[in-house]
């Protein structure tokens, strides 16, 4: 099962402070969402509202054209996956994973039977038998998204998931996630406040300041297309640099006004928009490239942050003639 998601002016105060501010959103049946913003973004907020556990001061929220004004989050067709998993350490993996349906009176066979095909999906299958306390955080975390799963929510909620997990098993929990919602098709809606883990799984990411959305689109367009200098700075590090009447620090530029912002690694000695002779400030190896802090001749008050290739024969003190392959400019 699946449902489209639907959210219409919604707001949400706490006394005088205002969380969410007016939040227009649509979501596609089977769509993979995340909302990403800093903490106290309302991100959090506008999950636990889809999911019934606040209501919103003003606003609807529609799941499969269903309004859910008032329903109860067990009366939702929602789950929600938690980031410390919450699951039961004197029950075994088949039970966590078959407890949903035991709270809605599924009887004993059919919902073991449920869980082990749920364990098998995340990559559990035959240890239905084990003890949360056995497994790794990664392996907890998928147990937690099958017990999700079982109860077949038409949209599943993920608060933060794979916050506590390291790197490499970070990314490999991405990897499966995305890979586990290709396969049932679930509407998922996923929070985090991590760009790289956002645009790993997402198929289209919602940025989120102050109670607002910025802007939201398919993780290519957010990143390399930012309609706010506010989604240009979260989703990476990126230049800013001002241009007034045609003309950048460092020389003539194709536009007239605004803020000329340029990903690091669109810097390069092959670029269209001539940058110029920079002077190499400092240098640091980070594996798959090189960052540079580079300052225009032209210009010494500007500073620009680069990724060369790893293969980048550069040192403090160099010289590079450098330009821009890609940019965008903001007027705002």
């Amino acid at each position: 099962m699946t449902a489209a998601v639907s959210i219409q002016g919604l707001s949400q105060r706490y006394g005088a402070a205002l969380a969410l501010t007016r939040i227009d959103l649509e979501i596609d049946a089977g769509e993979f969402v995340v909302l990403l913003g800093p903490s106290g973004c309302g991100k959090t907020t506008l999950l636990n509202i889809i999911g019934g556990f606040a209501e919103p001061s003003e606003g609807t929220v529609l799941i499969g054209g269903r309004d859910m004004a008032g329903v109860a989050p067990k009366d939702r067709p929602t789950t929600t996956v938690f980031q410390d998993y919450a699951l039961f350490p004197h029950m075994s993996l088949r039970d966590n994973v078959g407890f949903g349906l035991r709270m809605r009176g599924v009887d004993r066979a059919t919902r073991a039977a449920k869980a082990e095909a749920m364990l098998a999906l995340v990559g559990l299958e035959g240890r239905g038998d084990r003890r949360p306390h056995e497994l790794s955080g990664g392996q907890r975390q998928r147990v937690a998204l099958a017990r999700a799963l079982a109860v077949e929510p038409d949209v599943l909620l993920l608060d933060e998931p794979l916050g506590a997990l390291d790197l490499k098993l970070r990314r490999q929990m991405q990897d499966e996630l995305k890979a586990i919602q290709r396969r049932v098709g679930t509407t998922f809606i996923h929070v985090t406040h991590d760009q790289e883990e956002a645009m790993a799984i997402a198929d289209r990411i919602v940025v989120m300041n102050a109670g607002r959305i910025e802007h939201h689109g398919p993780p290519r367009e957010v990143y390399l297309q930012p309609k706010t200098l506010f989604t240009a700075g979260f989703m990476g590090e990126i230049n800013r640099i001002p241009v007034a009447g045609g003309r950048a620090p460092f020389g003539p530029v194709p536009v007239a006004d605004g803020t000329l912002l340029i990903r690091p690694e669109a810097i390069s000695p092959k670029g269209s928009l001539h940058i110029g002779l920079c002077k190499v400030e400092d240098v640091a190896f980070f594996g798959p490239h090189v960052r540079a802090h580079v300052t225009p001749l032209t210009a010494p008050d500007l500073r620009l942050v680069v990724h060369l290739p790893q293969s980048e024969a550069v040192e403090p003190g160099g010289v590079l003639d450098l330009g821009a392959e890609a940019h965008v400019v903001l007027r705002e």
